[in-house]
């Protein structure tokens, strides 16, 4: 299972990333939110999300490309809904940036999700119906709220580090994100190890 990809940016379209590492060039579909991200960057780091799809006349091995895993997230929640299959769900994140699709899924907007090419009142429904908790006790939702509300850029690598510490040490991880986003919306330099003995003074 590929978790991310990085090298040199090939070659880049607002749907299509070409990443050259070790000799070898991946093509991913991205989403305008990802292109947006990358373009212009000579290295760039992909999260990658593998898709098999076997049993018709071709099976098919299609590879996305996403600038952060709370995109990759949110992707993956989104084809769990009947009826977003991939390329709707990447029309959605090119549509919506990551950041409003939270908004407008904790929030019920159905209007806005509409608004989507090949969403459809039905379908609008469903996703804020299916996703609307899994969103909300993610983490990812918080996160996004913090970048929202204020100026202040929360170092990923250091909150999944983080994280990623204080579930193995048996805490779970939604309360974790929300504590971790909380200390470092307050103070983003703080390495890992202070922000995880923050977080363990914290999280109940």
């Amino acid at each position: 299972m590929i978790e991310y990809i990085k090298g040199d940016l090939a070659e880049i379209t607002p749907a299509l990333a070409v990443i050259e590492t070790a000799g070898v060039g991946y093509a991913l579909n991205i989403s305008l939110t990802t292109y947006s991200a990358i373009q212009g960057k000579e290295e760039v780091k992909l999260y990658v999300h593998e898709a098999l799809v076997t049993g018709g006349r071709d099976d098919s091995y299609t590879l996305y490309g996403f600038a952060t895993k709370q995109e990759r997230e949110l992707y993956r929640l989104l084809i769990t809904v009947s009826g977003v299959g991939a390329n709707t769900a990447r029309m959605i994140l090119s549509s919506i940036s990551p950041a409003e699709l939270c908004n407008v899924i904790a929030s019920g907007d159905e209007r806005m999700l509409k608004s989507v090419k090949g969403i459809g009142l039905k379908t609008a429904q469903r996703i804020i119906v299916d996703l609307k908790d899994k969103i909300l006790s993610s983490g990812i939702a918080t996160e996004f709220k913090v970048g929202n509300d204020s100026n202040t850029t929360i170092d990923s690598a250091v909150k999944d580090e983080a994280v990623g510490a204080l579930t193995m040490l048996g805490f779970s991880p939604a309360p974790s994100a929300k504590v971790v986003s909380e200390i470092l919306k307050n103070e983003p330099t703080l390495p890992v190890e202070q922000v995880v003995k923050l977080a363990l003074k914290q999280i109940k």
